[in-house]
């Protein structure tokens, strides 16, 4: 999943946000609407907070573990949203955007931003196909 948020990202004209759901829709983890919806989170929600590839992520956990889920799965998206948090800040220490990419623009910031995509999509696989 990661090689193609990456390509989606870095060639394929895609956000941050919206490669990582492109990928999951790629890979079967996902329905296509949800491309749609994580055009908004694209960084940062355009206001420089959250990390949209990030926010993907929370998005992919509360599809599969929220109330009422299509797959069955138990209530705990709240759980796995603490879990992509915690470890995404113990290897960048923060989560916003404004702080994860400041000063950067262009390609720069792209290369910047592919690593956090990158990380991202190791979690969405943690909390998915593992179910931690």
């Amino acid at each position: 999943m990661r090689e193609k948020a990456l390509e989606y990202y870095m060639n394929g004209g895609c956000s941050c946000s919206e490669s990582v759901i492109k990928a999951a829709i790629d890979e079967g983890l996902c329905d296509e609407s949800l491309l749609a919806v994580s055009t908004a989170f694209s960084g940062g929600m355009s206001s420089g907070c959250v990390c949209g590839a990030v926010a993907a992520a929370q998005i992919l956990s509360g599809m599969h573990f929220g109330r009422g889920n299509k797959f069955g799965n138990d209530n705990t998206a709240r759980e796995k949203a603490a879990f992509i948090v915690e470890e995404f800040k113990k290897k960048h220490k923060v989560t916003c955007c404004r702080v994860l990419s400041k000063g950067l623009q262009g390609m720069e910031r792209k290369q910047n931003c592919s690593r956090y995509v990158s990380d991202v999509c190791d979690l969405i696989e943690q909390i998915l196909k593992v179910k931690v």
